[in-house]
């Protein structure tokens, strides 16, 4: 797995071909329990430097589509899942635990609700305040720059913008954001989350 801009911070991507992007996933180690998001298939490489970390404690799934590589993770690690609230009644799987605004997963993890993107109350988690996770509707396709999943796929374009701007109101500290599909921002991610909220009234 590739470092990311902290110690205890990892990241595996696959290429898409179709979106000619990079579809991502993030593991953060920490000494109770390693937290897995959105994972996607591995590597014989990166299995055994997970394996090397001490495995997965939690598996924290965005939205219904990036359920992925999940199921593995459980039966090799005996790891537990959490997944958006809002989509509890019609998940594909089990969960452990539902996520909403304002809950904490684990010490310095809180789950963030945005709406209006392809599935209801889409995750996105941040990370001690200042390393925001997302999942389908923050993305990067082109490097430096964050946009929002195309127009054409979101379920409700005006909730969509409203939660942008609402993430950039309520969480300062945000300087990296770690997309699951594109380019990743590791500083300056809050002048990156200001210039899309811009954008998007513009």
């Amino acid at each position: 797995m590739k470092a990311l801009h902290r110690k205890d911070l990892y990241g595996w991507s696959v290429f898409n071909e179709a979106r000619n992007l990079d579809f991502h996933s993030v593991l953060w180690v920490r000494p109770e329990g390693n937290v897995v998001i959105d994972p996607l298939p591995m590597s014989t490489h990166d299995a055994a430097h997970l394996r090397s970390l001490g495995g997965v404690a939690w598996v924290v799934v965005t939205n219904s589509e990036h359920v992925r590589n999940t199921r593995e993770l459980v039966s090799g690690f005996g790891a537990k899942v959490a997944g958006p609230r809002a989509e509890a009644d019609t998940f594909p799987l089990q969960c452990d635990q539902w996520l909403a605004t304002g809950d904490e997963l684990v010490p310095g993890l809180k789950a963030v609700e945005l709406h209006g993107s392809k599935t209801p109350g889409e995750l996105a988690l941040l990370l001690e305040d200042t390393t925001l996770v997302t999942g389908d509707l923050i993305r990067g396709h082109m490097g430096g720059r964050l946009n929002l999943l195309p127009e054409a796929k979101l379920k409700d374009a005006s909730r969509a913008r409203a939660s942008v701007r609402e993430l950039v109101a309520s969480w300062p500290r945000i300087d990296a954001v770690l997309v699951g599909d594109g380019w990743p921002v590791f500083r300056g991610g809050r002048a990156a989350l200001e210039e899309l909220a811009r954008a998007l009234q513009g």
